[in-house]
């Protein structure tokens, strides 16, 4: 399971007051520029920035938030939310230089250490994301997605009782967060604890039936684990389940990037062999080829 972007956070830390953003087909296409107060301009840039990126619209967010990082290179919010909204688009390069540029002008903010570490977490630079969660952590301890981030890093660095560890602290401050329960079964699976594995990814659907969420990850874990076990039928049921949620998890460069551990992603290849799930992929490659992709503006 991924990590969070912290760019809600970063953007309450923004403190210039804003109007409400208006749908996007009202917004202007330019951005005029008064030069009498730059720096609250750009705070304003900055929080409609972070607004679009909230609904994904990053093509117009992001050159909103260079405008704003211009404007005001040293408001630690602009260049957060710039670093956010390049996290957002999987340019990590350029996201940990704005979050560390942020992180320079006002050292004492979790969201952007939180969001530092993210970005290299998924720059796969793991001891500087270990670094940074654990500086943001010991200032704002009891941020739950934060503790899943550094619980990933650790996982991925094979250090595993350290990896359960937080994600059982993330549980005890959330008894819903299914993430953490799913990729407790992960590390259970690369240990060799099938059944432990299996309890857990039990658990985690339970838990994300309780917040209305169809988890396609922890089902064809599940599939997975079931068809090593020799109980092919249930697993094959579970894993075409697994495919009609979502069926991007029947890649294996997609089950990589949400931390699958390599026993897991051979013992997977079994399973989506199975013509039952490869009919499915097949039809939903076909789909998504047959449908146009519609451009943003």
């Amino acid at each position: 399971m991924r990590y969070r972007i912290w760019l809600l956070a970063i953007l309450a830390s923004v403190s210039v007051g804003a109007s409400p953003l208006r749908a996007q087909a009202l917004l202007p296409h330019t951005t005029r520029i008064n030069f009498g107060n730059l720096e609250e301009q750009a705070l304003n840039l900055a929080r409609e920035a972070a607004q679009l990126a909230q609904f994904e619209q990053y093509d117009l967010a992001l050159p909103r938030a260079r405008l704003a990082a211009q404007l005001a290179p040293k408001a630690f919010q602009t260049q957060g939310i710039l670093g956010s909204i390049y996290l957002r688009k999987e340019q990590y390069a350029e996201a940990i230089a704005a979050l560390s540029m942020a992180n320079d002008l006002k050292k004492d903010e979790p969201t952007i250490l939180f969001s530092l570490g993210a970005a290299y977490l998924r720059n796969k630079n793991y001891p500087e994301a270990i670094s940074n969660l654990k500086k943001g952590l010991s200032l704002e301890p009891k941020a739950a997605t934060a503790m899943f981030d550094l619980g990933n890093a650790y996982f991925l660095t094979k250090r595993y009782d350290e990896a359960v560890s937080i994600y059982n602290d993330v549980l005890n401050l959330d008894t819903k967060f299914w993430a953490a329960t799913n990729n407790i079964g992960l590390v259970e699976y690369e240990r060799g604890n099938v059944d432990q594995a299996i309890a857990k990814w039990q658990n985690s659907l339970k838990q994300a039936e309780k917040v209305e969420f169809l988890a396609a990850e922890p089902t064809l874990a599940l599939a997975t684990a079931f068809y090593r076990k020799g109980d092919r039928d249930k697993a094959l049921q579970l894993a075409v389940e697994a495919m009609k949620i979502d069926p991007r998890y029947g890649k294996v460069s997609y089950l990589v990037e949400n931390l699958w551990g390599d026993r897991l992603v051979a013992d997977v290849q079994l399973v989506l062999s199975q013509p039952q799930v490869k009919q499915i992929l097949d039809e939903s490659d076909l789909s998504t080829r047959q449908v146009p992709k519609i451009r943003r503006r």
